[in-house]
């Protein structure tokens, strides 16, 4: 079978607790669609006999994943099966870890859900919790499959209850099954064919239901957005085009649009439209994966998002209210970083207000609990290292969706809700203005790195008074420059009393405006090509912040000078002892040589 989606193919989820049948379900569909590889299903049924144990149809789930090397249709988060009507994909991931992570990341879109309920136990916990997860995700399409009703007789008002006890709980978090069907997937009754043991029911088959599903369209007709994946320098034969990859999450995108990546506010116009093996295009839609060169050369990096200049921005912000999806066996707590994935941005994340908790299997909640458990659904604030852009659910779902990472591992997800004020709000207004307005230079940056041989950096030394922060930085500058680099020590009394001669000095309140300014003065000194050496005393992790906000942090490289660590500064390179200014510049140099700034010569 054609593994790749067509149009009209339905990216379906199975949800339900354990043990009430979700894998009979699937296994039984496989079959009465023929989906199965030829013989499949009687290997498995002679094997069950040879073991002597009773054949069911779960075991065909099993028997394809153990096949899986072998190129069948199958992995441990798809399931393929067709109809007459259309392919189906099947999302089924056992612990939900998989099914999270690839909704959220948008490896898959899943259009519709069955939620499976076993008639003899009932709605249990995670029945309600897969329902919660589903409207989390915006899923809207949902069925609710009542299974195993031959273990209760048939019975119509066992049936009855569950459909009202679970229609109160979806209507409680905004959601509405479109039909509740009872089957017994052992048997087949209604999962493909209409049962005669279930005269009171009038409504579809389980497969009649999924073929009465509507294919999701793309969101087309939505601001465009693109997060960067790379971008790729060609420069063999001559061809020296640049080109920003990544797939469209929403809208589409025309040769001669002006473009703005955000969160750095930078612009340019798509000149050219590439693909792989493509003729030229003049358009690129939803979906698509694609590449296009600029007009102009801007410096740009992955996990920027791309939009129209002429349609609606994207958020931006370092402080995000969310609503999360813990999974976790570890709890969610403050303090403790971890990363946070928008798209193909990745950064550092600190919980930093828990708003309140959710119980999903009974909705009750919390407002004082002090950390976030297993299976708890909270609306939360989320403090992050740098600003990313991002959309909020219920505008473009593509890119309001995001993931935590704990110790490599997919932690939880969910939607953002509102983009909140942080503290480098005021200044990322007038970087993404002064990025817009940009005049472009003629040489590129990376001409002027191979000119200079070497990378534009911003050295930053800090430490407590007199501790040598201003010796070393002289020493490194004349030891760089000796070995031909284009080098610069900046004073920060040459700034105060020149840029900064209008600002009152000793003021506290001026401080950040004073660091807004070096930052701008930096960023000029880089985009020139230079390295800058300055030094500050007792720099803090909030003032390296707002630096980074008009600097690119992949552009900065700190340095605490002297043995007391006095603020919480997240340093490159700690030299706890002044031996002499010679020395200590030496070790600078060995950071800048490791770090790929300048050669090594060995």
């Amino acid at each position: 079978m054609n593994n790749t989606k067509g149009e009209q193919d339905l990216n379906l989820v199975i949800a339900g607790h354990v043990d009430h049948g979700k894998s009979t379900i699937i296994g039984r569909m496989l079959a009465d669609t023929d989906s199965l590889p030829e013989g499949k299903l009687e290997q498995v049924k002679e094997t069950c006999r040879k073991n002597s144990k009773p054949f069911e149809y779960a075991f065909l789930l099993d028997a394809l994943k153990d096949e899986q090397a072998q190129g069948i249709t199958i992995d441990s988060a798809r399931v393929f099966f067709q109809t007459d009507m259309r392919q189906y994909i099947i999302l089924d991931a056992p612990g939900h870890i998989e099914f999270l992570k690839n909704m959220v990341t948008g490896a898959a879109r899943a259009e519709a859900a069955l939620l499976v309920i076993d008639a003899s136990e009932g709605v249990r916990e995670n029945s309600r919790r897969h329902g919660y997860m589903l409207s989390m995700l915006g899923i809207k399409q949902i069925a609710v499959v009542v299974n195993k009703m031959d273990l209760v007789d048939y019975d119509q008002d066992t049936y009855q209850k569950i459909v009202e006890e679970y229609t109160d709980f979806l209507a409680e978090i905004g959601l509405e099954a479109e039909t509740f069907i009872p089957v017994s997937g052992m048997l087949g009754d209604n999962v493909a064919a209409q049962s005669d043991k279930m005269d009171w029911y009038h409504g579809q088959t389980v497969l009649e239901q999924l073929d009465s599903f509507e294919n999701e369209a793309l969101p087309h007709n939505k601001p465009f957005r693109m997060p960067v994946q790379d971008v790729y320098k060609f420069t063999k034969g001559g061809d020296d085009r640049r080109i920003v990859a990544g797939t469209v999450e929403a809208g589409e995108m025309n040769v001669g649009d002006e473009v703005v990546f955000y969160p750095s506010g930078k612009k340019s116009t798509v000149k050219s439209i590439e693909g792989f093996k493509e003729d030229k295009q003049h358009k690129v839609k939803v979906g698509k994966a694609t590449g296009f060169t600029l007009d102009e050369q801007i410096y740009i990096t992955r996990g920027e998002l791309a939009a129209r200049a002429d349609e609606a921005e994207p958020r931006v912000s370092a402080r995000i209210k969310a609503n999360l999806f813990w999974l976790a066996r570890q709890d969610l707590v403050k303090d403790k970083v971890y990363y946070l994935k928008v798209g193909t941005a990745k950064v550092k994340a600190r919980l930093q207000k828990i708003n309140r908790v959710i119980d999903a299997s009974n909705l009750n909640q919390d407002e004082n609990k002090e950390k976030i458990e297993r299976h708890d659904v909270a609306e939360v604030v989320f403090k992050l290292d740098r600003a990313m852009a991002f959309d909020l659910a219920g505008e473009i779902e593509e890119t309001s969706r995001f993931v935590i990472v704990d110790e490599f591992e997919i932690a939880g997800g969910g939607i953002i809700s509102e983009a909140l004020e942080d503290e480098q709000s005021w200044v990322r207004e007038k970087v993404m203005r002064r990025n817009y307005k940009w005049e472009q230079s003629l040489i590129s940056r990376e001409e002027r790195a191979e000119k200079y041989n070497q990378k534009s950096t911003l050295i930053l030394i800090t430490g407590e008074e007199d501790v040598g922060k201003k010796p070393t930085a002289k020493a490194l500058e004349k030891r760089l420059f000796n070995d031909g680099k284009v080098v610069y020590f900046l004073g920060i009394g040459n700034l105060l009393y020149g840029v900064d001669a209008d600002i009152k000095n000793g003021d506290n309140n001026n401080q950040e405006e004073h660091l807004r300014r070096l930052a701008e003065v930096s960023h000029l000194m880089l985009d020139a090509g230079a390295i800058l050496i300055v030094t500050a005393v007792e720099l803090t992790q909030a003032n390296l912040e707002l630096i980074k906000t008009t600097v690119n942090p992949q552009q900065i490289e700190t340095v605490w000078l002297g043995d007391r660590i006095t603020t919480d500064l997240e340093f490159d390179l700690h030299i706890p002892e002044f031996t002499s200014e010679d020395q200590v510049s030496a070790q600078i140099k060995g950071l800048l040589q490791d770090r790929g700034i300048i050669f090594r010569p060995w």
